[in-house]
């Protein structure tokens, strides 16, 4: 008797934290909402946080949605989760996209992106900040930082013509790197005779 009364109670916990995880995701969601209109975002792209079905989750793991912080996901239950730099720089991650994160029953975090932000396209000058040791792409008397993952995928060098995408809508101290246009010394470089 004792053991049944020690189940159903776990049960009814686990209810219980189901229910609150529910309700955080739903109070994240009008969240962004409420943002996304206060910003002047049209309602096609606000409709759907409100009626996203909850994501099926692999038996014995459990799926977190959030936000993209430039490095981070900022996760509707208020933790944030490591993004990969390798996973974020190849899906050209900008501030603002919704992650959905499925972490398995052996611990194993699998990010997919459910909804990506409007984005801006810029090009600027890649530098590297001295004092941070960060890189960063200056466009005007504005500069982003960007993640070192993606500078090293396309081999780039303070100095380069860098592409990025930022947010449309939003500030962000963070950009996505498109691509960079690499400095030619001749035309041997780029294989030409």
């Amino acid at each position: 008797m004792e053991n049944e009364d020690k189940a159903s109670g776990g049960k009814a916990q686990d209810k219980n934290e189901l229910l609150r995880r529910i309700l955080r995701q739903m109070q994240g969601n009008l969240k962004t909402a409420l943002d996304l209109l206060e910003d002047g975002a049209p309602a096609s792209r606000i409709v759907p946080l409100l009626t996203m079905p909850e994501p099926k989750t692999p038996a014995g793991g459990r799926t977190v949605e959030g936000s993209f912080d430039g490095q981070r996901m900022v996760g509707d239950d208020g933790e944030t989760y490591p993004v990969p730099q390798n996973y974020a720089s190849k899906s050209k991650l900008v501030s603002g996209d919704r992650l959905k994160l499925i972490i398995t029953s052996s611990g194993n975090f699998i990010f997919k992106q459910v909804g990506p932000t409007e984005r801006d396209r810029q090009i600027g000058t890649l530098a590297m900040d001295p004092a941070t040791r960060q890189y960063v792409v200056t466009v005007g008397d504005k500069r982003w930082k960007v993640l070192t993952a993606s500078v090293t995928y396309f081999r780039g060098e303070p100095g380069e013509e860098t592409v990025i995408l930022i947010p449309k809508d939003r500030p962000s101290a963070w950009a996505a790197v498109e691509n960079i246009v690499h400095k030619t010394v001749g035309l041997a470089n780029r294989g030409e005779k």
